[in-house]
């Protein structure tokens, strides 16, 4: 595989830069990913530090997040071959700029405490426009205080909040809440709680129901509790955390104990500590019809687990509205020597159907087609 971009100085919010993994990495990589026949993955973009969350905007451009690098980036490829060919710095020196929405020409981005807004993004992207504050009473922890962005099928803002905490029963209603608000940052309410980590969540297309992923507690163990899936419906709800785990798991170091049957129990349960993040409905038409509003899951995979484990994205099948079974879609991204290559984060439905999937490890950004038998 050779990949090269258009070399040139940096212009304002302008970059290009050659592919920074010389082809012998980028091939060990490819190489070492299990896809189902008839599937191909390839590098869509590289040298996007720390890609967490993706999201599309018009004209192509898809816009990235990240984490600990504090920048936001814009992705084309204008020749349409396959492979960005530009990169655009939007903002540095965020605030862990996590999560980005796009929706009317403009670009929203959740730091830790605020949410801000790019107006006419797509025909100023070598030179972005200051941001505007849409809203800045989110609270400051960082400990899970990144987020992810989305408009819902209601045209409003949704994100989460997380606990401040490993397991600890919240000082504050909206730690561990899934709350929503007007793309002017008026309206915002708290619509569920008992929610530890959710930084992936998407609408099933033939309800319009939304479902989010969920990450459990740490020092229970290699095995416990199961990280989860959730399906929100109505305004109230609690989920759980942090009294009870996985819809069973009663906490032991919380005193004040509750029954699990109190709260809301997920629809799924994934392995302890994989760590399910991004999660998108498949509503193209290029992938097998089986998979046509199927879900994909990045699993980013396990940091305090004797033996690691996830590193993978993986497929649940839905019937009659709610999972009924999960399968490996790509790994490989942990080796049988549990080395670690790669660690996925977000996946994103482009408008022919192939599928983008981050990569926040290495930096780079995998396109995924298929091309059939």
């Amino acid at each position: 595989m050779t990949i090269h971009y258009t070399k040139c100085l940096i212009c304002l919010g302008l970059l290009y830069a050659d592919f920074a993994l010389p082809d012998s990495k980028a091939q060990q990589i490819l190489s070492q990913l299990h896809l189902p026949k008839g599937f191909n993955i390839s590098l869509y973009a590289d040298n996007v530090p720390n890609a967490r969350t993706l999201a599309l905007g018009d004209k192509g451009v898809v816009y990235v997040g990240t984490r600990q690098q504090g920048s936001v980036y814009a992705l084309q490829d204008i020749n349409q071959d396959g492979i960005s060919d530009q990169r655009y710095l939007l903002g540095s020196d965020l605030n862990m700029p996590n999560g980005v929405a796009y929706k009317d020409g403009a670009l929203y981005v959740a730091e830790i405490n605020r949410i801000i807004r790019f107006d006419n993004i797509t025909t100023q992207l070598a030179h972005p426009p200051k941001p505007t504050i849409i809203y800045d009473q989110l609270p400051k922890e960082e400990w899970h205080g990144w987020k992810v962005l989305r408009f819902g099928t209601d045209n409003k803002l949704y994100t989460a909040v997380g606990a401040p905490c490993n397991v600890c029963i919240p000082k504050q209603a909206i730690h561990g809440s899934l709350v929503r608000l007007n793309a002017d940052g008026s309206d915002f309410e708290i619509l569920a709680q008992g929610i530890r980590n959710s930084v992936g969540f998407d609408w099933q297309p033939s309800t319009g129901q939304l479902f989010f992923t969920d990450n459990g507690r740490d020092n229970l163990g290699d095995d416990l509790p199961p990280d989860e899936l959730n399906h929100w419906s109505s305004k109230g709800q609690h989920f759980g955390f942090p009294y009870c785990h996985a819809g069973e798991i009663v906490d032991p170091d919380i005193a004040d104990t509750k029954s699990c049957a109190q709260f809301v129990a997920p629809v799924w349960t994934f392995k302890a500590h994989m760590a399910p993040l991004g999660m998108r409905f498949y509503t193209g038409t290029q992938f097998p019809a089986h998979y046509k509003n199927q879900l994909f899951v990045a699993q980013h995979g396990s940091w305090n687990r004797t033996k690691p484990q996830g590193y993978r994205v993986v497929s649940l099948t839905f019937k009659a509205g709610k999972p009924i079974s999960e399968a490996v879609f790509i790994d490989g991204w942990l080796t049988d020597k549990s080395e670690i290559l790669g660690r996925p984060t977000d996946i994103l439905q482009l408008p022919d159907g192939s599928l983008l999937i981050a990569d926040d490890t290495l930096g780079v950004i995998y396109k995924v087609t298929y091309q059939g038998n």
